[in-house]
Formats: C-alpha cells, structure tokens, sequence
C-alpha cells in the first residue's frame, strides 16, 4: 500500500522529469534545427539557388521546426525552384517542405526512404546492452544515458518514420503493477529521447507489462526487463502533394 508522502514523491518526481523533458528539447531542438540548416544550405547552393532562397527552420512563433519554409526564389525558373525544394526535402531529418507563398506543395519527385535500418541499427546496439532503471522506477539509470545518446542518433537519420517503443517486465511483482511500470518505464524512454531532438510525433510509447517473455527465457528472468524499439510506420514512403516539395 502506498503512504501518502509515498504518492507525493512520485507526482514530485513525474514533474521533474516532465521539466527536464521541456528543457531538453528547448535545448536539443534549435540545435537540431540549425544543422538541418546549414545542410539545406549546402543543397540549395549545389542546385542553384544560392543567393536567391533561404530555408528557414522555425514557426511564426518562434519555435525550431524540421518543417523548413523556403524564402525567395523569385528570380527562379520553375525547374530550378523544383530542384532546390525537391534537395532539401530529401535531407535525411527534414520534414514536410513548402514555399513561403504557398500552403500546398506540387507533386514531384522524391527518393523513395526505407527507415527499417534503424530498426536494424537500434537492434544492433540493445543486442548487447539495455537501457536500465533504478530499482521499482521508471527513472533511466545514469550509467544508460550514453546507450540512449546511441539510440537518438540510431533513430535521427529515419525521423518521418513512427517508431513503437514497447516497455517489458519480467513477472515478478503483480500483472497491474508490472503493467504499470512497462508503460512508465516507455513513456520515460520517449521523453529521453525527445529531450534528445526526436520529434515526439514519431514515437509511439506502450507497455505489455510479463506478458511476453524473451523467447529461451523464464517469465521471471530479470532479462525480461527491457525495451524495444519497432517501426511500425514507414511513412512518407510513398510522397503526397502535400508532402512533396514542388517549384511553388
């Protein structure tokens, strides 16, 4: 049964990750932000738009965003304005792309993403290690904030994707407290993350509690406690017109 200074410590504890979280991404974002910035540059210059567009990567508020608008351009051609937009959009972290005079984008062409091999490469890297809690918590453990460090970075060139991070236990303790703790234990690896730049719309936090145990392994294993990571959407994979950068 849980004290009432037992039910405080915890909701003290929820908001303190909670603000570290907003802090984190106050932090990470612009970075983010203006390295997405400086390869759209980069791109727009070897597609012939130096000294004509700027892609600017935040909101009318403010806010660092990998949904570039593209100023200027006016000087251009349609095709050269295609070929610049279509550049940037394909720049491995950037979202969906538009002109700064138009709310639609055109379609046009676009590489085709395969974000799997991020599965494959988070896999890779939780082979050998997990992502650790301290004891009956859902607070990462110090010792795992590199291997999360690892992870970001597994993840960021597929941002676009939608990425399921699934909490486990093994089966000590009750099935609604083991339940719990899995859901907790995902919701603090997405806000790790997040805190890490990884835009929270692509990340699908849940927790399954014991019931699926590592396959060879007794339900009560403590390598039962872990998280995985799958992606279960591949999107855009196939552009729209709003997706896809056009000339205007």
């Amino acid at each position: 049964m849980f004290r009432p200074t037992s039910r405080l410590s915890l909701a003290l504890g929820a908001i303190a990750v909670s603000a570290l979280s907003i802090v984190g991404a106050n932090v990470t974002g612009p970075a983010l932000a203006e390295d997405l910035a400086q390869k759209a540059a980069a791109k727009i210059a070897e597609t012939g738009g130096a000294g004509h567009v700027v892609a600017q990567f935040d909101t009318a508020n403010g806010f660092a965003s990998r949904h570039p608008v593209l100023v200027g351009g006016e000087g251009l051609n349609d095709s050269t304005r295609a070929r610049v937009a279509r550049a940037v959009g394909a720049i491995s972290g950037v979202g969906g792309v538009r002109w700064a005079e138009s709310g639609l984008l055109a379609a046009g062409e676009m590489p085709i993403v395969n974000p799997l091999h991020c599965q494959d490469d988070v896999n890779g890297l939780l082979r050998a290690r997990t992502i650790r809690f301290e004891g009956g918590s859902a607070r990462i453990d110090a010792a795992s904030n590199s291997l999360v460090d690892e992870v970001a970075a597994a993840l960021r060139p597929c941002l676009g994707s939608i990425i399921a991070i699934t909490g486990h236990t093994d089966n000590s303790g009750s099935a609604v407290g083991n339940l719990a703790l899995s859901r907790e234990r995902a919701a603090a690896v997405e806000a790790a993350l997040v805190a890490r730049g990884i835009p929270s719309d692509g990340l699908r936090a849940r927790g399954v509690g014991s019931q699926f145990p590592v396959e060879g392994l007794e339900p009560g294993d403590p390598a039962n406690r872990r998280i995985e990571f799958a992606v279960i959407a591949t999107e855009p994979v196939l552009p729209t017109p709003v997706d896809t950068p056009g000339p205007r």
